[in-house]
Parts: structure tokens; sequence; C-alpha cells
């Protein structure tokens, strides 16, 4: 197992008082080693320099099953690094992944996993929509956001045809994320983002249309 050395390093920076600070962020919702970012990018670094060309899915779900939180940071890095090795058929295993010990510092790791295979695949974009209208929040969180960053790339009218089937929604991370999705958007065509908001004024939460005018 290659990932035997990372766990062991990983363990070997314990540090208790920052694992209790870094739960108590997360509103005690897991617990953690004690490891911040800065201290896992360089494990990243020496790691996952040389990785093969395949994805290690065993090594994925182990760091999953793990009651760390650090070990699904490592998986969601690890996953990003590799993401343009994924296609269309990992999605299915993807959407199981985004679903365990979510919250949002997990879940906003995969929006640009997801959105490398959908740049790769025109016909994931069916499945963002299924995802759009899923009954967990975070799947849907992780469809809005799927196409940041892609700036002249991105499908406006895929992206508002999720965008409306999120609507009238009560959920933060949803309205936020419709907002961020947004804001990031209007730094290459504000003007598109204008009309939008401006057509679903009525049905967009405050939040949205906060954070999506930011720059505009």
């Amino acid at each position: 197992m290659w990932y035997k050395n990372l766990f062991d390093e990983l363990v070997s920076l314990r540090d208790q008082d920052k694992a209790i600070e870094m739960s108590k962020y997360m509103r005690n919702q897991f617990s953690f080693i004690g490891v911040p970012r800065p201290q896992r990018s360089f494990l990243y670094k020496k790691f996952y320099r040389d990785l093969g060309k395949s994805v290690d899915w065993d090594f994925v779900n182990l760091c999953f099953s793990q009651k760390d939180r650090e070990y699904q940071y490592l998986a969601i890095d690890y996953l990003n690094q590799q993401k343009k090795l994924l296609n269309i058929d990992d999605l299915s295993r993807i959407y199981n992944l985004i679903k365990i010990k979510s919250w949002w510092d997990s879940v906003d790791g995969f929006p640009r996993i997801v959105g490398e295979i959908v740049k790769s695949n025109s016909n994931a974009k069916s499945i963002m929509l299924k995802w759009s209208t899923d009954e967990n929040i975070w799947i849907r969180r992780v469809a809005i956001l799927h196409q940041l960053l892609f700036k002249e790339m991105t499908d406006t009218k895929l992206l508002e045809k999720i965008i409306v089937n999120n609507l009238g929604s009560k959920e933060i991370f949803i309205n936020k994320a419709i907002g961020w999705i947004l804001r990031d958007y209007s730094k290459t065509m504000d003007v598109w983002v204008i009309g939008l908001i401006d057509k679903y004024r009525d049905r967009l939460d405050k939040l949205s249309i906060r954070e999506g005018s930011k720059y505009i």
C-alpha cells in the first residue's frame, strides 16, 4: 500500500490542541488529528508527486471510512490531483462520497472534480441536471457549483436550469452556492448575470442576489 507511509506521517503530526480547535470550528461534528492545511499540503506534494495513471479507489474509500476528518481531506485532494483520469462512470462513486460525513468543508472540494468530468463528456450534463433536484442538499450544491472557473466555457443554459431547479430553497448552503456561481461567472459575463438576476429577482433568495451582485 503506497499510502501507508502517508498515513503514518499524518498521524505523527498529531496536535491535540489544534484538533480541538479544528473540531470546534466544524461545530464538533468531526474529530481531527490536528493537522492544518499547510502541513497537509506538504504531505500532498511529497506523496502525490509521482502518482500512477489510474485512480486508487481503495485508497479513497479507506480515507472516507476513517474517523478523523483529515483523511477525507486527503482523499478529496487526491481526487483533485487525479481528476483528469476520471470519467462519467466515476460520477456514481463521487455521488456516494459526497453524502458521507457531509459538510461544506468536504463537499466544496468536489465541484472541480465533477466539473472536469463534465468538461470532457457532455453527456454528464444531464446527470448534473438530475443532481440539481436531488433530495440531498450537498449533491445539489455540487451540481450548482460544478462550473466554477469555467469562464467562457460555461454552459449558461445548463446553469440557468440548475439555478431554476433550486429557486425557493430555504437552505443557506443552496442559496449561497447560487450566489457564489453567479458571482464567479459575473467576472466573465456580467451582462448575463445581471439579466438572470433581473429575470428571477422575485424568486431568488436575497442572499443569492447579494452574493451574485458583488462584482457588478
